[in-house]
């Protein structure tokens, strides 16, 4: 996910008009959950500020830090002592729905786990059931469709013993999956209902947020001076100004005190975080801009995001299709990663400056304090505090 997490941890990044993990927090209130363990090994300190002590959500939370990264059955054994009812046990990035935990919570068997169908499961642990318990659990599992592990368990805490019973998996981790098929014959397998998605690449920001949208229910709490526009649902945060001339065509979100216009367009899934602008003559399209990122002045975005106190110069145009229309590939550790899409813009880390009249092509990564220069044509990846001049 660089280089979005580069002062980020994945789950806070922002979706829908909050931080990923805070539609986690509403999804479980909404199944009557009050009590959350979260547990912490990077930035414990934003996290703790952007969740606080749950009360906003109607839930107490209380955090754990993992001191060393060791895998996953690891990170679940810190809670042993902590949770002594049957509990739910959620990845951090993964989109979950009130119909699935409900499904987990009703579903019979000491321990439950969901499952979803999807065309190629060569990055997922490939789930093998019988009569609808678990058999086994094959890591990176090939190529083609399959029932994968959606990493949304409901545990009775009958788990913790099996995780203390666990050895070192031979990339030197306690794996989950390992205590899972030691008492797979108690392990209840149920299929995702509803939307899911795990955040593994930059891109899959953007499907999470389109996701999230057509969940939101519309709100105008902010300023919209006459002569503005808004077509379907849209929510205008408080502080927030839409100014004359603009149009917005939902499902947007603009966040506390953004400014859209005048004579701005803005469409398809969109989210503007707090204090984002979108200026004089500019269009911005299924994208994302957090925290004080702008687009001011003659620039297009699309299917693009945007990290924090990001700054395009008038003029700034960002590519988001293929002239052949083929699918956009993007370079991710040195490597050609294909996304996918058709339509993909840039991914901007934080602090990213252009100049006027610059051009990013499709499916550029810029990292974060990234400068480029006046009528720069920009591709590939590139590193923090590049000077593209």
């Amino acid at each position: 996910m660089q280089p979005l997490t580069a002062r980020l941890p994945k789950p806070l990044l922002p979706a829908g008009g909050a931080p990923f993990l805070e539609h986690q927090l509403r999804a479980l209130v909404e199944v009557g959950v009050k009590h959350v363990v979260v547990l912490v090994g990077y930035c414990m300190r934003e996290v703790h500020e952007a969740l606080g002590d749950g009360e906003r959500f109607g839930l107490e939370l209380e955090y754990l830090v993992q001191e060393e990264q060791l895998g996953t059955g690891h990170a679940v054994a810190q809670a042993a002592g902590k949770l002594n009812d049957m509990f739910f046990c959620l990845n951090g990035d993964t989109l979950v729905t009130t119909e699935t935990l409900r499904v987990l919570a009703t579903a019979t068997g000491e321990h439950v786990l969901a499952v979803t169908q999807i065309a190629n499961c060569s990055s997922y642990g490939l789930i093998k059931t019988h009569k609808g318990k678990l058999v086994s659990i094959v890591e990176k599992g090939g190529e083609g469709p399959g029932s994968i592990n959606a990493g949304v368990y409901r545990f009775a805490p009958s788990i913790f013993k099996a995780l203390k019973a666990i050895e070192r998996s031979p990339r030197g981790e306690y794996e989950l999956t390992s205590a899972l098929e030691a008492v797979a014959q108690g392990v209840t397998v149920v299929e995702v209902e509803g939307d899911w998605l795990d955040l593994g690449r930059p891109w899959d920001l953007l499907t999470a947020n389109t996701l999230l949208l057509s969940r939101m229910k519309p709100a105008i709490e902010g300023s919209v001076e006459e002569g503005a526009v808004l077509k379907g649902a849209v929510h205008v945060a408080a502080g927030a100004i839409v100014k004359a001339g603009s149009r917005i065509e939902g499902p947007v979100w603009i966040g506390p005190d953004a400014i859209v216009g005048p004579n701005a367009c803005i469409r398809g899934a969109t989210m503007l975080g707090a204090g984002a602008k979108v200026g004089a003559a500019s269009e911005v399209k299924n994208s994302i801009l957090m925290e004080h990122s702008k687009a001011p002045h003659h620039n297009y975005v699309g299917d693009s995001i945007l990290g924090r106190n990001c700054n395009l110069g008038s003029g700034t145009k960002i590519a988001n299709l293929r002239h052949d229309g083929a699918s956009i590939y993007a370079i991710i550790k040195g490597e050609r990663v294909d996304s996918g899409l058709r339509k993909l813009g840039v991914i901007l880390g934080d602090n990213v400056k252009t100049g006027i009249n610059a051009s990013l092509n499709v499916g550029t990564i810029l990292g974060e304090g990234t400068v480029v220069g006046p009528g720069r044509v920009v591709s590939g990846s590139w590193a923090a505090g590049s000077r593209i001049l």
